[in-house]
């Protein structure tokens, strides 16, 4: 009985620590960060640090990643519980987004005067697109604007090009426009306008999205952006007036399963700590909190986040607050089971040293008017009580009054053997062999 008390004791401390352990804010999260070298992996080794200052109960745990498409089957496959993800690059079904790092505008640069002012017009066209590690994912991103506005992607041709090679492919006019993804600032976009140029010698344009919003409603992937007067080259002005094209985002992303304290953790890092990243990397510049009310969300915004964003810092330390509470109220539980299963286990050994006390007292009392040979059979059976009381003792202890059994029945037993001996006692098989 004692050892199925234990057991049972055992396993729901068992199972309430694993409970504990499960739901605590304290978690080693592993992280993508995109190839060795790349913008990515140094912005997240950026956060990694930061993280670690800000919340030493949370540790990220860097897995490298050779694309952004493995970067968000991490998450789909449990192998990661954030990543770094494009919002056109197969985003993960159990995906919410923690933050948005980075918003790149979709620009297609044209030469100036260019009579191209629509997507449809680049069917039996050459584009180019920057050479690099997202050459093939940009490829793919134009397939999905040609479908939208039914281009067959076969009747557009494309070629990866090198900044010098997009120069002289302009100059020579090989290509009707460029297709360039990247931020408004230093990146690609910036990079092909400036080739178009250098390889037109006049201001290049940029093609603007009029139907960007309804694009969106098919594509939630792609938002629609008010690219600012000058964004990509300030004399002359690039463009030279407020134009609407596409964006995609890269963003955090944790699954779904995420505890919201977690998120909300990692949220407010990133929110409050912008300048401090910005001081590592300045790809944090572009940090920006993702909107809770969205409609129609590629990927929408973490609970944990959205409450923060919301609420505030009160709903973060609420959260904490309750995540205390809900601790507090398991090591009660835990507790009161622990004093329950302890008593009954006290209940069943006060059992056994009464048994062994009326035992011994039994021995006692037999032993009064015992022949030699049931005096022998009484002192086995004291030898085998004090055996089990020696036993009970090495697990909780002696007990006074089983140890004033033993003497009593001893007592009793060495009594009547000197009794028997006085008298010249025979045992009743000596009586009957001599008779």
């Amino acid at each position: 009985m004692r050892f199925a008390l234990w057991t049972g004791a055992l396993l729901v401390i068992a199972a309430i620590a694993a409970a504990l352990h499960y739901w605590s804010p304290h978690a080693t999260l592993r992280i993508t960060t995109g190839p060795f070298g790349t913008d990515a992996q140094r912005f997240m080794g950026a956060l990694i640090t930061e993280v670690a200052k800000d919340h030493p109960r949370v540790r990220l745990q860097p897995v490298q990643v050779d694309s952004l498409a493995a970067s968000s089957k991490a998450i789909e496959s449990g192998d990661a519980e954030l990543a770094l993800v494009r919002s056109d690059v197969s985003p993960p079904s159990n995906g919410q987004t923690i933050a948005i790092l980075r918003r790149d505008v979709v620009a297609f640069v044209l030469p100036p005067k260019s009579p191209i002012d629509s997507i449809g017009k680049l069917s039996g066209k050459t584009i180019a697109i920057p050479q690099g590690r997202l050459q093939d994912v940009n490829a793919a991103l134009l397939d999905t604007i040609l479908s939208y506005y039914n281009v067959a992607p076969h009747d557009v041709k494309r070629v990866f090009l090198s900044a010098d090679e997009m120069i002289a492919a302009v100059h020579g006019r090989h290509v009707a426009a460029i297709l360039a993804v990247g931020p408004v600032g230093p990146g690609d976009v910036v990079g092909a306008v400036t080739a178009m140029a250098k390889g037109t010698a006049g201001t290049p344009t940029i093609l603007a999205f009029s139907d960007a919003d309804a694009f969106n409603k098919r594509f939630p992937a792609f938002e629609s952006y008010d690219v600012p007067e000058g964004a990509f080259r300030s004399r002359p002005a690039t463009p030279d007036d407020s134009v609407t094209t596409l964006s995609v985002t890269y963003r955090l992303v944790a699954p779904d399963t995420m505890l919201s304290l977690v998120a909300g953790a990692i949220g407010r890092t990133l929110f409050t700590s912008k300048a401090k990243l910005v001081a590592l990397t300045p790809l944090a510049s572009q940090i920006e909190a993702p909107d809770p009310d969205a409609k129609n969300p590629i990927l929408p915004v973490h609970p944990g986040v959205a409450s923060y964003l919301n609420n505030g810092e009160q709903s973060f330390f609420d959260e904490l607050q309750g995540y205390f509470y809900l601790g507090a109220a398991a090591l009660s539980i835990l507790g009161s089971l622990a004093t329950i299963i302890m008593g009954r286990v006290k209940t069943g050994r006060m059992r056994e040293e009464q048994k062994r006390i009326g035992q011994l007292i039994q021995i006692a009392d037999q032993a009064q008017g015992a022949d030699a040979d049931t005096l022998e059979a009484l002192e086995h059976a004291l030898h085998q009580v004090i055996g089990e009381a020696v036993t009970s003792a090495g697990r909780s202890g002696s007990d006074s009054t089983t140890v004033l059994a033993i003497n009593h029945a001893r007592y009793a037993l060495a009594a009547r053997r000197t009794f028997l001996r006085s008298q010249g006692g025979r045992s009743s098989v000596q009586a009957a062999m001599s008779a």
